[in-house]
């Protein structure tokens, strides 16, 4: 029996995008051990998942390099056959390499890639720049593109989706707020030039058709900016749901609305998790990167006024580097509205 460890203790969006390798490698080795390594936090993400034996969790805030350290040594002792390696930074490294592994796998850019077996190149795709062959000529490389070059050599070029499953708890959690349609939005993000303004939000709501049901979605953290929403865009079909949901139960939700609205962030990637409806808004940063949405119906928001300025980061900012934020304020309400319409064209990755 084969045995394969996954690891990515990065972000949420990046797990979310990581699980496509899951996905894969069980669709190859469907007897095959496949664990996979996550920051403490994350882990909820993976509950239930049916294709992974083990997750692993490193919490990476307290007693760092004392957790890597036992990590390492928990997972000699499994003898991996192959340990892929998605993170690119230099304590993921050491795990990789000390892991014992017949196999390690991983990004050139890791500072310890010298070490590994495999060492594969890692493009990010900007305007100036053409994907790999898999991709086609001129097409922008998606992540999970990216990740696939991973494991590529003992399986094949084409990259399976990224996919979560919520349990039936997750299921049974949602299902009140499924009577009648609703649409979702998630308006927060870590970066303030990837999120879409509150204000615009609030102006979007404003203008959709009357009863139309919004629930607002994000992490506890996120509460104040849903709750200023809800209260200046009033009505009793806004709800929000911020800090009450899980990872997974939000994602369950999102399955089955008519539409979600998300900024370039973690949502995103739930809603293509599991193959639902999304408008993502794009404001500093762009879908050539290679993290767009990847639901059969997705579409692109962004300005329609081209910007000698955008995009200004691979990640975003926490203010806008010109002061102007042209990016998000230049997106006009019926843009947004018009992707609620049956029938436009699906906007691919």
């Amino acid at each position: 029996m084969q045995k394969f460890l996954v690891i990515q203790t990065a972000f949420i969006g990046d797990v979310v995008l990581a699980t496509a390798l899951i996905e894969k490698l069980h669709a190859c080795y469907p007897d095959a051990r496949i664990d996979f390594l996550v920051r403490k936090g994350n882990e909820a993400l993976l509950t239930g998942h049916p294709y992974l034996t083990e997750v692993l969790i490193w919490d990476k805030k307290q007693n760092k390099f004392k957790n890597l350290l036992d990590l390492t040594r928990r997972i000699r002792k499994t003898k991996y056959d192959k340990v892929i390696n998605v993170q690119r930074f230099a304590a993921t490294g050491l795990l990789t390499t000390f892991s014992g592994a017949k196999e390690t796998i991983g990004f050139d850019k890791n500072p310890l890639s010298r070490f590994f077996t495999h060492r594969i190149p890692h493009i990010v795709s900007a305007p100036e720049k053409t994907a790999l062959p898999m991709t086609g000529a001129g097409a922008p490389l998606h992540e999970i593109e990216r990740n696939q070059a991973l494991i590529a050599a003992f399986t094949d070029d084409k990259p399976a989706k990224p996919r979560l499953y919520p349990t039936p708890t997750d299921e049974d959690k949602v299902k009140p707020y499924k009577t009648k349609p609703y649409i979702t939005i998630s308006p927060a993000s870590v970066w303030f030039t990837k999120q879409y303004p509150k204000e615009k939000w609030i102006s979007f709501i404003q203008n959709l058709p009357p009863q139309t049901t919004v629930y607002l979605l994000g992490a506890p953290s996120d509460k104040d900016l849903c709750q200023y929403i809800q209260t200046n865009a009033p009505g009793e079909d806004i709800i929000d749901l911020s800090g009450r949901l899980t990872f997974l139960q939000s994602t369950a939700l999102m399955r089955d609305a008519v539409m979600n609205y998300v900024n370039d962030s973690a949502p995103m990637h739930f809603a293509s998790a599991v193959n639902a409806p999304v408008t993502a808004v794009y404001c500093s940063t762009i879908p050539a990167f290679g993290f767009g949405p990847l639901s059969d119906k997705s579409y692109i928001v962004e300005t329609p006024e081209p910007l000698d300025c955008r995009p200004c980061g691979l990640h975003g900012y926490k203010a806008c580097p010109r002061g102007h934020f042209n990016c998000a304020n230049k997106i006009q309400d019926r843009q947004l509205l018009e992707t609620m319409m049956d029938g436009r064209p699906s906007v691919g990755y």
